[in-house]
């Protein structure tokens, strides 16, 4: 038996699990509350996904006697060779059964139909090398023919990231989700319920807490919560999760409260801990009788909002790391998208999921909820401290990789965070959100590759320095490009999000926009972009000011979800319409080509109603940004550390003229090479023991005007010898500042 099951509702990711379910079950470890945590999502997934699951699949598919598509009339023709290969495809997607993938690239183990029309250039993509890559792709074809055939033969709803999805997307009132449960139970829903009970009558929990983080999860945890209602009708059932925080905090239909005896806003620990003590003793007593925090329910008819409790939310600093434990770990499915490299860091390989601060520590972006908790209430965790978490998730999951889910994360923590990974020897890979700003210097970016961090993402946004500034974003766009080379050099991969449409952005301007991104794609300096037209949401500053940005809002009735809001532009331009040449661009410049092509050319000019503008950003604009060299200078209380190997050195003696000097020629070692360098002996020796000071080993950083006095105590001009060409050598082989 557990006090609380924690319930991830179908579906969120097939190769990783979110992680809020993780973060309240260690919360509950500390107050000795049993619970289990399930991930249904990838539970109906591998149920499904297998030879009986294929079976009764088809099975079911072939008594309904709807007209199909020729695509799923193909697949249905091919089942048993679907059924066939399945378990094994499954398995080598989860990393079990690795040598299948040669079978796998070869032309006849698969059954193929339509996704597989896509695949003329694998080889070009993958390389000769790339077999397991190229096996992973392949294989994620396979599945996503499979879905398609679901998504017209079995559920129109079906999606392996999202179900439903639709039904919770600006759903100002529950009337549609409401009649869609009304209707009898889907051949998912069957799936579903049937995972869902046998934990709910193995584990006789007295609270299930469904976590929903996205529209797409939302019609599972009604429907999961029906169920409970139906047929356990003494367990109590909670809602929480980033949904019901962004979404519903104007909720007034009392019908949802026919599944649900409480939704939860905002940070979930406390909220649990006074719904569980009011579950396990209901009277008045118990000094928690009653009050709650962040918390509607029904009373007497009518939707209530209790915050009546005086408790005060957990520090960040107190709350222990994440527990994975319950969880499949083992089981989640690896999948390769070749269209965008950071989409498939998204989904391929098993992602360790943490934050590295609650809130943004910038949160003035105006598109963004800057008014909500999740945003505005920032509160960093200390380095160490994330260290700590890293190394105990890693002994818990035996998974290196990282993903640092923060809105973006601090650059000052960044930097404690690779300091602490570095001097632990911690093996480790991460990837986070940033803000591309100027603290990202070439010797930052260093410090992060070489303490495991493999890829960024941040937002260049409108690429107009008109409209960040707009934005309230604090970047420029030449700021923007240094930054994104500074991290590239280091061999960090970057990800741009772009956003279109934004209020009062003319044509002129999202034509300039393309060209920026075109030119940073061409020199190479981002690797993958994604572009998203403006969405006005209810909680940011565009939302709570619409006038300041020349938009009239479409408001509607409010009863169930509030976030997106239908809006006018006083531009009158249509932004939609940019949509598909602004992706097709992007894709072709992700794979190297186009960038010859005028950008306007990208858009249909036939059918636009008016003409195109070509660009009138100058095609060296981006080029010129990253060569601008800052000033020699360095300010007298910068760090210095050296985080490179020990270097060899020998002696050697040099003439000229009849002239002898004593050179010291230094090797430093790399992982991928070797640098050398030579200076007179007695420098070269200065500088070998001078290293030895600076690694991370020692207690104290030692700062610029530190070093400058010791080299001073022995030689004149610090300067000069700082800024020559072998001391700037080695500053990209290990020897770093920090501002």
């Amino acid at each position: 038996m557990k006090d609380i099951l924690l319930i991830t509702p179908p579906f969120t990711q097939l190769n990783t699990p979110y992680p809020a379910t993780a973060y309240l079950k260690g919360f509950l470890n500390t107050k000795n509350i049993n619970s289990l945590q399930i991930d249904l999502g990838i539970e109906v997934i591998l149920e499904i996904f297998s030879k009986k699951g294929l079976q009764e699949l088809f099975l079911f598919a072939g008594k309904n006697k709807k007209v199909i598509s020729e695509n799923s009339q193909r697949i249905y023709a091919l089942r048993n060779d679907y059924i066939k290969t399945i378990d094994g495809v499954i398995s080598f997607l989860q990393g079990k059964n690795q040598t299948i993938a040669r079978q796998i690239c070869s032309d006849n183990y698969l059954p193929q139909a339509s996704r597989f029309n896509q695949t003329e250039d694998l080889d070009w993509a993958f390389g000769v090398m790339g077999i397991q890559d190229k096996a992973k792709h392949l294989a994620t074809l396979f599945l996503e023919d499979l879905s398609d055939f679901i998504i017209e033969c079995i559920d129109l709803n079906f999606g392996f990231s999202r179900y439903a999805e639709r039904l919770g997307r600006s759903a100002n009132s529950f009337e549609e989700l409401y009649g869609h449960l009304q209707n009898k139970l889907t051949y998912i829903d069957n799936i579903t319920l049937s995972i869902f009970d046998k934990y709910l009558k193995i584990n006789q929990p007295k609270l299930v807490c469904i976590s929903v983080p996205f529209p797409g999860n939302l019609y599972s945890a009604f429907r999961s919560a029906e169920h409970i209602k139906k047929n356990y009708p003494e367990i109590k059932v909670s809602m929480g999760g980033g949904f019901p925080t962004t979404e519903l905090r104007s909720l007034s239909d009392p019908r949802v409260f026919d599944y649900f005896d409480f939704i939860t806003l905002d940070d979930g620990e406390l909220p649990i801990e006074l719904l569980f003590s009011n579950i396990l003793n209901p009277n008045s007593n118990n000094s928690n009788f009653e009050k709650f925090k962040r918390t509607f329910l029904r009373e007497k008819g009518i939707v209530t909002y209790n915050d009546l409790s005086e408790k005060e939310d957990y520090k960040q600093s107190d709350l222990v790391c994440p527990d994975y434990s319950d969880l499949l770990l083992d089981h989640y499915i690896s999948v390769i998208e070749i269209a965008n490299p950071m989409h498939s860091l998204w989904s391929d390989g098993r992602w360790n999921k943490l934050t590295m601060a609650h809130g943004c520590y910038w949160g003035k972006c105006t598109f963004c909820d800057i008014s909500l908790d999740y945003i505005k209430s920032y509160e960093p965790i200390a380095a160490k401290h994330l260290v700590d978490r890293m190394e105990r998730i890693v002994s818990q999951t035996g998974e290196t990789g990282f993903h640092f889910v923060d809105e973006a994360a601090p650059p000052n923590l960044m930097k404690a965070l690779a300091l602490e990974i570095i001097k632990r020897g911690l093996n480790v890979s991460w990837w986070t959100n940033v803000r591309f700003e100027k603290s990202f210097t070439r010797d930052f970016c260093q410090l992060l590759k070489a303490s495991g961090c493999i890829a960024v993402s941040g937002g260049l946004e409108v690429a107009s320095d008109r409209l960040l500034k707009l934005i309230n974003k604090g970047v420029t766009v030449e700021q923007v490009a240094k930054v994104t080379s500074n991290f590239t050099d280091s061999g960090i991969m970057v990800h741009a999000y772009l956003m279109y449409g934004f209020p009062s952005q003319t044509l002129q301007e999202t034509i300039d926009s393309l060209e920026m991104v075109r030119q940073m794609f061409e020199l190479g300096i981002i690797q993958s972009g994604f572009w998203h037209q403006f969405a006005l949401t209810a909680h940011s500053g565009v939302g709570l000011n619409p006038e300041k940005y020349g938009i009239v809002p479409v408001f509607k009735e409010i009863s169930f979800a509030n976030n997106d809001i239908q809006f006018k532009d006083k531009t009158g331009i249509d932004h939609s319409m940019f949509s598909f040449g602004l992706k097709k661009s992007i894709y072709n410049y992700m794979h190297g080509l186009g960038f010859e092509y005028p950008v306007q050319d990208w858009f249909d000019t036939k059918n636009a109603g008016f003409k195109i503008p070509k660009t009138s950003i100058q095609k060296d604009f981006i080029s010129r940004s990253i060569e601008m060299v800052d000033a020699f200078s360095t300010k007298p209380l910068s760090k210095i550390v050296y985080v490179g190997a020990e270097p060899d050195f020998t002696s050697f003696s040099k003439s000229k003229k009849g002239n002898t000097w004593q050179k010291l020629r230094i090797v430093f070692h790399k992982k991928d090479e070797q640098v050398e360098i030579t200076l007179d002996e007695d420098k070269g020796e200065w500088l070998v023991n001078i290293l030895k000071t600076l690694t991370l080993d020692q207690n104290e950083f030692v700062t610029f005007e530190q070093l400058k006095a010791d080299y001073e105590n022995y030689f004149p001009n610090f300067e000069l010898f700082w800024y020559s060409k072998p001391i700037n050598l080695i500053r990209t082989k290990g020897l770093i500042i920090l501002f």
